[in-house]
């Protein structure tokens, strides 16, 4: 995916924001580049997991299919390394083929981003930052 520095940003910020819990989000992506970024709320505020409410996770969803373009899920580790934990696994698997952006705040602010097969196999996928603006 590749990703402009502003949109990133917006994405960093509301994780140091949310921080010490994790915030969660959506990104809208089109041909593999990201649009426009989907602020949601953590329905259960933790430190160790994140919930999107079920109609704000649809809506959001049928919002970014009815642009036409694709969706990518992100939150942030504030505990951990941003590599997708047990539990972002178990989720990930009933999502096949959708992104999984995850922004590390412990320390220094690490971005990575993986698909997560419906075996719950995990594969790093690049992030492209571009621009500046």
């Amino acid at each position: 995916m590749k990703i402009d520095q502003s949109l990133l940003q917006v994405v960093i910020d509301h994780a140091l924001r949310d921080a010490p819990n994790e915030c969660c989000g959506m990104l809208a992506v089109r041909d593999g580049v990201a649009e426009k970024v989907y602020e949601l709320e953590n329905a259960q505020p933790s430190p160790f997991r994140f919930e999107i409410e079920p109609k704000v996770l649809r809506e959001t969803y049928l919002a970014i299919d009815d642009a036409g373009a694709d969706m990518v899920i992100y939150h942030s580790h504030t505990r951990s390394d941003p590599v997708p934990s047990p539990t972002d696994v178990n989720f990930g698997v009933n999502w096949p083929g959708v992104e999984w952006l995850i922004v590390g705040t412990k320390g220094e602010v690490t971005v990575r981003s993986w698909l997560i097969s419906p075996q719950g196999d995990v594969t790093e996928v690049p992030v492209e930052v571009t621009g500046g603006g």
